[in-house]
């Protein structure tokens, strides 16, 4: 899409992008902590799977959302949980729990798209039509 490109609102959150991408990138976290020891099954992986949901829950709860500020809060508290993953993704890393380079890709992309989102959301509580 051109960056100048209008789209039309969506009708459903399944229809979002950010909702699309958040999604995925929950998907894969469930994978990818698949493999982590058992004895981090109450604690990092429990708490990265949550962090990783949290995103494209937070974005679902917020696009039901009537007023434009409750929208916006909605997706602050979806990019605070996605830095969270963020996180326990290098975490893990570190931990030597396997390579979540390309999970890093994903938050590192849904973070923009998050962004470009609740910017949008911002220039219409602002009166800024495009």
């Amino acid at each position: 899409m051109d960056a100048m490109e209008v789209r039309s609102p969506a009708k459903c959150f399944e229809e979002l992008v950010v909702w699309q991408r958040a999604h995925q990138l929950t998907l894969q976290v469930y994978h990818f902590t698949t493999s982590f020891p058992k004895f981090e099954l109450y604690r990092m992986t429990s708490q990265l799977r949550r962090a990783a949901f949290s995103v494209p829950a937070n974005i679902v709860e917020g696009f039901k959302k009537k007023g434009l500020m409750d929208k916006i809060r909605f997706l602050n508290i979806a990019q605070g949980s996605l830095e969270e993953a963020h996180y326990f993704l290098i975490l893990a890393k570190d931990l030597n729990y396997g390579d979540p380079k390309l999970l890093l890709s994903q938050v590192d992309e849904v973070g923009k798209l998050l962004e470009s989102y609740s910017n949008s959301i911002r220039r219409r509580k602002d009166g800024i039509r495009y």
